[in-house]
């Protein structure tokens, strides 16, 4: 079953937990939550804080993002604030075999990001210890871009691959530039879990757009 996960990256802060609620009630799956700090990626976001109000607030299950340096200072204080997923960015982890087993360990799901510009090949040591991939179909750091094309042959070779290696278990999440207009062929190309912030924020009727969404995936 495909998943749309809204970015809350793309949401009005000032009215967050009515936001979140919005979506949830739209029939959103999980809740997409970008961690910034300005170093790894050229943005600020959202923090602990957030996730930890979050939680409660929404039943939905929180796939927090970390484009930070050295994330392994942070793992455990994101899961006790509420991550059902937890992903890391492969370029930004010294030692990314310790940092995903660690967070194996803490119990919530474990995820591994690839920026646009690196290549498939470096998850061979890794990929037989993660529950997702997310490919980054923009470059991190601010939302509303525009959808890389080149992504969707990245997205088919991931999903090619995997099936190669029989691990069909392991979920390919697309996160950048997915609207409307292409969330179909995004899922098509093999996308499970299709994160979505302007596409979704940015619209007056949420309700109404992934409805659309839904339908869109409906036969996938």
């Amino acid at each position: 079953m495909k998943r749309i996960a809204p970015s809350i990256l793309s949401a009005d802060l000032s009215r967050l937990g009515d936001e979140v609620k919005e979506v949830e009630e739209a029939g959103a799956d999980l809740i997409h939550v970008d961690v910034m700090d300005g170093h790894f990626v050229p943005n600020l976001s959202v923090g602990l804080p957030v996730v930890k109000a979050l939680k409660g607030v929404t039943k939905l299950p929180l796939d927090v993002h970390l484009m930070i340096e050295d994330p392994d200072r942070y793992l455990e204080e994101f899961v006790k604030a509420g991550a059902s997923i937890l992903s890391v960015h492969l370029e930004a982890s010294k030692h990314i075999h310790r940092t995903l087993e660690r967070i194996r360990e803490l119990g919530v799901m474990v995820g591994v990001a690839l920026n646009p510009g690196t290549p498939l090949g470096m998850l061979e040591e890794v990929i037989g210890g993660v529950d997702l991939v997310v490919l980054m179909s923009v470059d991190p750091g601010f939302g509303g871009q525009a959808f890389i094309p080149s992504s969707l042959d990245k997205i088919r070779r991931l999903k090619n691959w995997l099936r190669e290696l029989g691990l069909q278990n392991v979920l390919i999440e697309v996160d950048g530039g997915i609207k409307l207009e292409n969330i179909r062929e995004v899922a098509q190309a093999g996308a499970d879990i299709l994160v979505s912030g302007s596409g979704i924020f940015e619209e007056k009727d949420r309700k109404k757009v992934i409805k659309l969404m839904k339908e869109r995936l409906g036969d996938l």
